[in-house]
């Protein structure tokens, strides 16, 4: 039975379009406050092609699609490579400014925990000088792969738009546990993967994860829009 989880009334969402040569041609830059509701649960995506990313509204699937992209010195990885263990796949770009304000955080988390706990794998939609300039500055430590070509793909793969940042998060069996939409923040983090745990540890099942996360994200997400309107 498919089951929609959808997205809370009245988001914010700011959009941008990003003009620049190459395969990319532009982007489109939103960032929105509040965690992707999944609108529709769908069979596993097939691998991802170079074909023209489907319509935006397209169903995230419920299980992490079979994704291929090089990483910073051109060997391909796919996502697959990382299974058997909960996976974070953030989705950024150089140019991006929650995308840069959200890579200590997941460095942190990452040495934070024991890195049997779960990893964590960016997928830069960007061109690959820049990726790889600005991954050397900023030395992140976790695996990076680059979308130059398909990146747009990679992202309709999860039923996205090129929306940045994004956030996916899975279990270890492949599972998407939840997708979030816009800067990622600490407390977002720590209630998500705590859930995380619970799930793989057999105290939560999946659909209740979701429901908690969903809940949580949105309570988190109106709290800090006071604090920031004090």
């Amino acid at each position: 039975m498919r089951s929609r989880w959808r997205s809370p009334a009245g988001a914010l969402a700011l959009a941008g379009i990003l003009l620049g040569s190459g395969v990319l041609g532009f982007l489109l830059y939103r960032v929105a406050p509040q965690p992707k509701t999944v609108s529709e649960i769908a069979p596993p995506a097939p691998p991802v092609t170079h074909a023209a990313p489907p319509p935006a509204g397209s169903p995230i699937p419920e299980t992490l699609p079979d994704i291929s992209l090089p990483d910073v010195n051109g060997e391909p990885h796919r996502l697959a490579e990382w299974a058997g263990s909960p996976l974070i796949v953030n989705f950024w770009a150089t140019w991006c400014e929650p995308c840069r304000r959200e890579i200590p955080l997941l460095e942190g988390l990452r040495r934070e925990n024991p890195r049997t706990a779960f990893e964590i794998v960016g997928i830069a939609i960007d061109h690959l000088d820049s990726v790889v300039k600005y991954a050397r500055q900023t030395k992140i430590d976790y695996p990076i792969l680059v979308g130059e070509k398909g990146g747009l793909e990679a992202a309709a793969a999860f039923g996205m738009e090129p929306v940045l940042p994004f956030t996916v998060f899975t279990d270890a069996q492949g599972r998407i546990v939840t997708l979030k939409i816009g800067e990622l923040h600490r407390d977002e983090a720590a209630f998500i993967l705590a859930r995380l745990a619970d799930v793989g540890g057999g105290r939560l099942s999946l659909p209740a994860a979701r429901e908690q996360i969903g809940a949580a994200m949105r309570r988190l997400a109106v709290s800090r829009a006071a604090a920031g309107a004090e």
